[in-house]
């Protein structure tokens, strides 16, 4: 080397990674610093392991009104996908593990998914009601190809005929198409497809393991096709990088037979901030001040956790998102909204009577 030459100093992103820091998590009083003195010459490509979750129970319950179901199934905890904004960074935490790469490099497996599924079904106290797949991180996760829990939940429910709100971003879920279309006889299912952007280079680096926008619109095709109510949830809208694209994502949605949509604006819980922001100041250097600065208009400063606004957003920016999703379905004759699905089909296994409520 030359005298005066620099030595090059490595690019800490990892390759096909949403996020480059790894944060200890908020409630670790000891904290490792390995992550600064990290060589990315030495390790590139961190790779992603599995770990068996030995859950005992599969059914999570929420009492917010912005969910549309009180209960919902994770098969997995943490999520290959690596999205760089996703809210559900912070459930790793409580795991004692980081928000950062840990949430899409160390992932919780829940291998007895569909049999806790089926007890908890099975069980006289059951009520049958709206469940909820993907309610935290993605349930067609890559992992599913090969695992199949996903499916194995979606045997339950088909069988038994309870309803299923799903959402995803990622096209496997054309795979279970057949599971689907039985749940769709019942009408006892909805599903949407996540959807971001249409510009697969910012989805690319974004949402980097998850599906690319033209797979996702095939299949929301394929599952219309089925006869299955498929639609897109808008989610999450970034104001200043992807709120500009509405109008090209519901048209695109309506082409693909998308019967409904929703949208939810993007929202940084605790670390979640500091892990999007490092990702903007990457990636979008020239709108990162203008996405923060409307993030904390839309949530008065904060991350809104506020039942009737976390979703939505509040101020002018929200009402500008607002105005624009409403044109947008009323212009494509598409709903706004989950549709109404029916609990009249569940088939209480055994054939046991149904308790009345």
């Amino acid at each position: 080397m030359a005298d005066g030459d620099s030595i090059p100093v490595p690019d800490p992103w990892r390759h096909g990674r949403g996020v480059a820091a790894n944060p200890a998590s908020r409630f670790e009083r000891l904290a490792s610093t390995w992550d600064d003195d990290f060589d990315p010459a030495q390790d590139p490509d961190p790779r992603t392991t599995f770990l068996d979750d030995d859950t005992q129970s599969i059914l999570s319950k929420n009492d917010s009104g912005d969910v549309p179901f009180a209960v919902g199934v994770n098969p997995y905890r943490g999520c290959e996908h690596g999205c760089s904004y996703c809210y559900a960074r912070t459930y790793h935490e409580h795991l004692g593990m980081s928000a950062g790469l840990d949430f899409e490099t160390r992932i919780m497996v829940k291998r007895r998914a569909p049999a806790l599924l089926r007890a908890a079904l099975s069980a006289p106290v059951w009520r049958p009601q709206i469940i909820g797949m993907s309610g935290a991180t993605d349930c067609y996760q890559p992992v599913e190809r090969r695992l199949r829990l996903t499916r194995g939940c979606l045997e339950v429910l088909a069988e038994l005929g309870n309803p299923l709100n799903l959402i995803t971003k990622n096209a496997l879920v054309v795979r279970d198409a057949d599971l689907l279309a039985r749940l769709a006889a019942d009408r006892a299912v909805s599903v949407a497809i996540s959807l971001t952007t249409l510009r697969p280079e910012l989805s690319r680096v974004m949402e980097p393991r998850a599906s690319d926008p033209a797979a996702r619109l095939a299949a929301v095709r394929a599952l219309a096709d089925a006869g299955i109510p498929v639609g897109v949830m808008l989610a999450p809208l970034i104001p200043g990088l992807t709120d500009e694209e509405i109008p090209a994502l519901l048209a695109a949605a309506a082409a693909a037979g998308a019967r409904h949509a929703g949208y939810q604006v993007l929202r940084l819980p605790l670390g979640v901030h500091d892990l999007f922001a490092g990702w903007l100041e990457r990636h979008q250097p020239t709108r990162a001040q203008v996405v923060l600065d409307r993030l904390a208009s839309l949530h008065g400063g904060a991350s809104d956790a506020a039942p009737g606004r976390r979703n939505p957003g509040q101020g002018p920016w929200a009402e500008q998102i607002a105005q624009l999703f409403r044109l947008g379905v009323r212009r494509h004759g598409i709903a706004a909204g989950w549709p109404e699905l029916s609990t009249a089909a569940f088939r209480p296994p055994g054939g046991r009577q149904q308790t009345i409520w």
